[in-house]
């Protein structure tokens, strides 16, 4: 597969040093104290026990007292879909709402640590580059822009009595794409990289929210997903991510060629031994997972559904852990709230990761996943100096930086787009 797209934000021009903080750069190494980090026009180029920089920087950040990280990806994320949102209140909105609040979104991400997300269906590429030109305050994206799925599949908006779902009116671009035949995938998922993806996103199953699909319910066929990976290697390679819950439709995108696993709610030992041949990497969105239906808003059997695959989740968590399969940090967030994407970090822990594991499969791991890891996920020299601060010990508490206020500064690609503790000095001439 080509090298991945690198998503740009604006730099900080000059020299900037963080000094004196506990560093924790995302490979799974012990941490090490007393670091100073100098970054010159947004890179890393030095680490180490004492100030590296020949010259005063432009820019101080004070990091004593506190623990620096790698910015944190988010490997599965749905900006568009804003905390709150009720789908008849999102109907009488005009398209500029929708947008303000996906920018919104946005905002509450990258103030939560996260740097660089990937949005798996909704996400436009307008939003991308308003990013890359300092319109909008954002993590980097990657994007599907829409999911592919079979007529009456985890995708398919229309509903048993030929109403739409409400999405559907706002939408600028389609955020899903139904697909039946062959042909139907081939021209789906080329008009997609034509459009702008990053990753191929498709459904080989049903999902917990939905009411007329099941988990166990399969979508696109192994077959079809191999055909979605032949084609996307013919031309220029893209990632595949595989919305899976189920056993069998799991076992269908990974033997297709699926590049991560979404959910991953069941997970027999014949899957554990399939990923594992195949080097599937799981984005188990634990955060969606714990969250219980509300039984005033939600039919009862929707709840029920949910309690029952919570269990089954968390074990099949739990025992991919075990079995030293890859995981990335994905927190499925516009089901699970924005702004609190680090919650996933802790229930990482709950399902067996030391936190240090928790914090690479946040980083480095997520960074790989996007292909991005060349620049990206390791606080080391001659990588974009995006880069998180917390007065809290992550190894300690990592349960704690679900509250996006422990998150004291946030820098991307050098330039600080968060200071919530002062810590950011200009020294004088």
């Amino acid at each position: 597969m080509s090298p991945a797209r690198l998503p740009a934000v604006p730099a900080a021009p000059g020299v900037t040093l963080i000094t004196g903080a506990t560093v924790i750069d995302g490979t799974g190494a012990e941490p090490r104290e007393g670091c100073d980090v100098e970054i010159r026009d947004g890179v890393i180029t030095a680490v180490g026990p004492t100030s590296p920089a020949a010259t005063r920087p432009d820019t101080l950040v004070d990091g004593a007292g506190a623990w620096l990280m790698p910015g944190f990806v988010d490997a599965h994320v749905h900006l568009t879909m804003p905390n709150g949102a009720r789908a008849e209140d999102e109907r009488l909105k005009f398209a500029e709402e929708h947008a303000f609040a996906t920018a919104e979104s946005m905002r509450l991400t990258l103030d939560a640590g996260v740097t660089a997300a990937r949005d798996l269906s909704g996400l436009t590429p307008g939003y991308r580059n308003a990013v890359a030109q300092g319109l909008i305050a954002g993590p980097r994206m990657h994007m599907s822009i829409a999911l592919l799925s079979p007529t009456g599949g985890h995708a398919d908006p229309i509903h048993a009595n030929g109403s739409v779902a409400g999405y559907v009116a706002y939408e600028p671009i389609p955020s899903w794409a139904v697909v039946d035949t062959d042909e139907e995938v081939v021209k789906a998922v080329r008009t997609l990289m034509r459009t702008g993806a990053d990753v191929i996103k498709v459904c080989t199953t049903g999902g917990i929210s939905t009411p007329t699909d099941s988990p166990d319910d399969l979508g696109l066929s192994e077959e079809q997903v191999r055909l979605i990976a032949a084609e996307v290697a013919r031309r220029s390679g893209r990632a595949i991510a595989a919305h899976a819950q189920g056993n069998a439709g799991a076992l269908a995108a990974v033997r297709g060629g699926t590049t991560s696993l979404e959910h991953g709610y069941e997970m027999s030992e014949e899957l554990i031994a399939e990923m594992r041949a195949h080097g599937t990497v799981l984005v188990p969105t634990l955060s969606t997972l714990s969250l219980t239906p509300d039984p005033a808003v939600k039919p009862a059997a929707v709840v029920a559904k949910k309690k029952e695959w919570q269990v089954r989740g968390r074990d099949a968590a739990a025992r991919a852990i075990a079995a030293g399969i890859p995981v990335a940090l994905g927190t499925d967030a516009g089901i699970h709230p924005h702004g609190r994407n680090l919650a996933e970090l802790g229930h990482l822990v709950d399902a067996g990761m030391t936190p240090l594991a928790a914090i690479h499969a946040g980083t480095q791991a997520g960074a790989r996943l996007l292909g991005l890891d060349a620049h990206m996920g390791t606080v080391a020299p001659g990588m974009l100096a995006d880069l998180v601060l917390t007065g809290i010990d992550p190894l300690a508490r990592i349960h704690a930086l679900a509250d996006a206020r422990t998150v004291e500064a946030v820098m991307q690609g050098g330039r600080v787009v968060k200071d919530g503790a002062g810590r950011r000095s200009t020294p004088r001439a």
